[in-house]
């Protein structure tokens, strides 16, 4: 029997979110997360969380409400939404964006030294000691 959210008590309600929130935090490493969003979510549950994600990415970084429509194919009620929950209610949206952001410069770096393996990038990884007295040479 499906129940509504309107149904259930405050206690109920806060019971059920706490179950969640704890089985989220007590998920180590990327590839764990994953596996269990993939349990939990359907696919475009998946998706729809993801896209609200980049949309407040793009709202962090500075675009306008019609740059990020343009970009990502979203309607204008979508991106006010995201953005009210970035700026007003839920700063939970900036801190995932900080460790986002962190994420994809790591993943960035890796594949610039990848790419260029005899760059100061990847000398400054292989070689740490050497760069300890003099860290940015000219």
């Amino acid at each position: 029997m499906k129940k509504k959210i309107s149904d259930l008590t405050n206690q109920q309600r806060m019971e059920t979110l706490d179950m969640l929130y704890t089985a989220a935090g007590a998920i180590k490493g990327r590839e764990a997360t994953k596996q269990f969003l993939k349990e939990l979510l359907t696919p475009s549950e998946r998706i729809m969380l993801g896209r609200r994600i980049w949309i407040a990415r793009l709202l962090l970084s500075g675009y306008t409400h019609a740059e990020i429509g343009a970009e990502l194919e979203v309607g204008p009620n979508t991106v006010a939404k995201v953005d009210k929950w970035v700026q007003q209610q839920m700063p939970g949206y900036r801190e995932a964006i900080k460790g986002l952001e962190r994420e994809m410069k790591k993943r960035q770096d890796k594949r610039d030294i990848a790419q260029n393996p005899y760059s100061l990038k990847a000398l400054k990884k292989k070689y740490p000691l050497h760069f300890l007295l003099f860290p940015n040479p000219k």
